[in-house]
């Protein structure tokens, strides 16, 4: 079997975290690895490291989404956006991925799942995150 990259991995996390959104949203259980697994197929620790991250990390995410976005919180975007979002703050912040990596990313799945008002905050928050992580570094 093939090994996706890491860009399709990403679309394949966004997608699970979409769908438990959903799920909660509308109060219907779930079981994550099941959802994982009808959506990536393959086993990966990448997917299942940043799905559960997210998860676990979703009321720090948020928090940080919601001081960078000027007089807007994330939960009034749209759920696919939710999920670029909270991802790409989450490899920003616990994972070793190249900072630039991850907002491109993030970036490239706005394009193709959000507007342009909502592509232009995602990349708003991210680009935040990071400068306020390299003056922290720079201290």
């Amino acid at each position: 079997m093939e090994q996706l990259t890491r860009s399709e991995l990403r679309k394949n996390i966004m997608t699970i975290l979409y769908q438990i959104n959903v799920y909660t949203l509308n109060k219907i259980k779930y079981n994550i690895d099941d959802i994982i697994r009808d959506i990536n197929p393959i086993d990966n620790e990448f997917v299942k490291d940043t799905v559960y991250g997210v998860i676990t990390k979703k009321e720090e995410l948020d928090a940080l989404a919601n001081k960078y976005l000027n007089k807007w919180t994330i939960d009034r975007l749209g759920n696919t956006d939710q999920a670029i979002l909270r991802m790409a703050i989450y490899e920003l912040i616990y994972t070793n991925t190249p900072d630039i990596v991850v907002i491109n990313e993030a970036l490239e799945l706005a394009k193709l799942y959000s507007d342009d008002d909502v592509k232009n905050m995602i990349n708003g928050v991210l680009d935040k995150i990071y400068k306020s992580k390299v003056d922290k570094n720079e201290r």
